[in-house]
């Protein structure tokens, strides 16, 4: 006789993921605002009101991103409604609805699905691998920029990047040996830029799903706080001017990451990041 399952127990295996915690949509809530500052982009008083709700458990996220769509649909040619004020909301949203899941895969296509997912609709790109070469004036370089990755170059090197990462051990590294692994991997892989527009944003969404995956606790100050630090420290970590004693360095980065990762209190300040800073 055939042995009989019973199938309540083995659907109870799989649990459904549901709305994070309050104490988790704040911490998302905050880093995913925060993050708009790396392209100069400021939230509205209607996303705040929205967030608040969805913290409060009032309205779920989907809720909340229809409401923040719904909004800006009805004020479309409105001179009162900045685009970058729309950007901001809508992306932010849809960051604090991606930390709240549980779920990632480690791999250049996630990373594509990452970006798709924050900026659908906003860029045409979204989730498209960049075809064109790009420079990008910095403040923190006196107007210099990084050399990105070429265009043809970009799926060959995403694919050695992630593959050598995943065959590295942090089998007997101490925390801070860990923290120093992921700020290279981290500056390294967002060197390659490999979307058009909102890089930062989706490299910072990537790194942070995945160090959860690793066991690190976030704190989500560095990057509700420090947000353009954080881009400021990627560009430091890729940038050489030997002429002018300027060395690539992830000293910067190391200090972000620990504050991050290992709850340090190092200062972040842009200024010392400038290439004139003394």
């Amino acid at each position: 006789m055939p042995k009989v399952h019973d199938w309540k127990f083995e659907l109870e295996q799989y649990i459904r993921q549901s709305e994070p915690t309050k104490a988790e949509k704040i911490e998302a809530w905050k880093t995913a605002i925060g993050l708009q500052d790396v392209d100069g982009l400021k939230t509205s008083e209607y996303l705040l009101e929205t967030a608040k709700e969805h913290i409060e458990g009032k309205i779920e996220i989907g809720v909340a991103q229809k409401r923040i769509q719904t909004y800006y649909e009805e004020r479309t040619g409105r001179e009162d409604v900045a685009s970058d004020t729309k950007e901001a909301d809508i992306v932010a949203s849809r960051i604090t609805e991606l930390l709240g899941e549980q779920t990632f895969q480690f791999s250049p296509a996630e990373w594509q699905t990452i970006h798709k997912r924050l900026f659908e609709g906003v860029f045409d790109h979204a989730g498209m691998i960049r075809t064109y070469n790009i420079t990008k004036k910095e403040w923190v370089l006196n107007g210099g920029t990084v050399f990105y990755a070429s265009a043809d170059s970009i799926k060959p090197t995403l694919a050695y990047d992630f593959d050598m990462e995943k065959q590295f051990s942090y089998t007997g590294l101490s925390a801070e040996a860990m923290v120093k692994h992921i700020s290279k991997f981290t500056s390294g892989i967002w060197q390659i830029h490999p979307f058009c527009e909102g890089n930062t944003r989706a490299t910072a969404v990537l790194i942070i799903k995945y160090v959860k995956t690793l066991g690190f606790r976030i704190s989500n100050a560095p990057f509700a706080d420090h947000s353009w630090y954080f881009r400021n420290a990627l560009v430091r970590a890729n940038y050489n001017n030997f002429p002018e004693s300027v060395h690539a360095t992830t000293e910067y980065l190391d200090l972000f990451f620990e504050n991050l990762l290992l709850n340090k209190k190092h200062e972040l300040k842009n200024r010392y990041l400038h290439i004139d800073y003394t």
